[in-house]
């Protein structure tokens, strides 16, 4: 499959037809842009309040996804950037940093006559479907409000379980939870190219492109950057999160002067990517994009053409062997012989109880379990195709 970058006249109209469209939209901004120095860059953050402001004045709902308060700790204590903190360290930091970037955004904001509001998350917070919805109604309420959220990842209590990985990923599940209808990601780099401009002075820039493919992914392979936690392979992680979701995403300079104005009046800047042509629904986005599998089923070829092929359920006739300890209810990956994955989903049965079903059929799980609480392993309804 090749690269799908469109002409830059096709580019031009598709990007200006879809950011005139956008009514609701999330903006990640990562540290590399709001801090210089282990302080936090104010100047680049009154330019960010200032475009938020203005398109919040179009009528339009943003959120604002921030990183920034690890370095905000740092340089409210003083301390050197290469002073080997451990993960409690950052934890204790990010809990020092964070009222520092809210007050710095307060201040912004305020300037503009703009209200904002503090939401903190963890991923255990959209992992759990009841408060996954939570969170939904709290950021639709603010927007009654007529506030702006400004969301972290909550680092003063995560840890590796509960981490969504980065600010990017954290970006596009806030997109999906919401329905938004574009994902700006405002980072150092001016955009995707053919290759990595440091290195090839050939490199072109890619503006719009049509699908991220494997040849699209293989472009950042080798592309070194600051661009923080994530880089540029998470960016277009979080890119095709959103494409499921039936969104749009852009990747560009975020340290550009009035970047968001440039964007929405039509300037071509940075990458822009269209959304899928077949949208997920919201229920196996929130499958596919949001919960960490815990394990793993390896399928027969049966099995597995009647999940790919014919959106069938998985039945416990058609499993080879369990991969993983997980309770009911939990992700877990579907795997051909070559253990490929094929899809994900939500599981009736716990491990134990998995391993003693497999490849037998769904009338004998009451005489060998004791109970059947489905004839399905998994129900199609919650199997999601990778």
């Amino acid at each position: 499959m090749m690269i799908e970058e469109l002409s830059i006249d096709e580019g031009l109209y598709l990007r200006q037809t879809l950011f005139d469209k956008a009514r609701r939209i999330v903006i990640k901004v990562g540290s590399a842009v709001l801090t210089r120095s282990d302080t936090l860059a104010f100047d680049v953050i009154g330019n960010i309040a200032r475009d938020i402001s203005f398109l919040h004045n179009t009528g339009r709902e943003v959120i604002l996804v921030s990183s920034g308060a690890v370095a905000a700790g740092i340089k409210k204590m003083s301390y050197k950037k290469n002073s080997g903190f451990g993960i409690k360290e950052k934890q204790a930091l990010a809990a020092i940093g964070q009222p520092c970037l809210m007050l710095a955004y307060e201040q912004a904001f305020d300037s503009h006559r703009k209200s904002i509001a503090q939401v903190l998350l963890t991923h255990a917070d959209l992992a759990k479907r009841e408060r996954y919805l939570n969170v939904r109604n709290t950021l639709m309420t603010l927007f009654e409000f007529g506030v702006i959220p400004v969301i972290n990842e909550n680092d003063t209590v995560s840890v590796e379980e509960l981490r969504f990985g980065d600010n990017d990923t954290l970006g596009a599940h806030i997109c999906n939870l919401i329905e938004a209808d574009m994902f700006i990601c405002l980072t150092d780099v001016s955009g995707l190219y053919t290759g990595d401009p440091a290195a090839d002075p050939s490199a072109q820039p890619l503006y719009t492109v049509r699908t991220i493919t494997e040849e699209v992914e293989a472009l950042v392979a080798n592309v070194t950057s600051s661009l923080g936690t994530g880089g540029m392979r998470s960016k277009l992680n979080a890119a095709k999160i959103v494409a499921a979701g039936g969104g749009c995403s852009f990747i560009g300079p975020g340290k550009e002067h009035e970047i968001l104005q440039k964007l929405f009046s039509g300037e071509m800047i940075g990458t822009f990517f269209l959304p899928s042509s077949e949208r997920v629904k919201s229920r196996k986005r929130w499958i596919a994009s949001v919960l960490k599998p815990q394990g793993g089923l390896v399928l027969d070829a049966g099995a597995c053409r009647a999940l790919t092929e014919n959106n069938k359920s998985l039945l416990p006739s058609g499993i080879i062997s369990v991969q993983g300890d997980f309770g009911v209810g939990a992700a877990v990956h579907c795997l051909d012989r070559d253990e490929k994955i094929l899809a994900v989903g939500l599981i009736n049965y716990n491990s134990k109880d998995t391993r003693k079903i497999i490849g037998h059929h769904s009338s004998r799980i009451e005489e060998i379990l004791g109970y059947k609480d489905s004839d399905e392993v998994i129900h199609r309804d919650n199997i999601v195709l990778v």
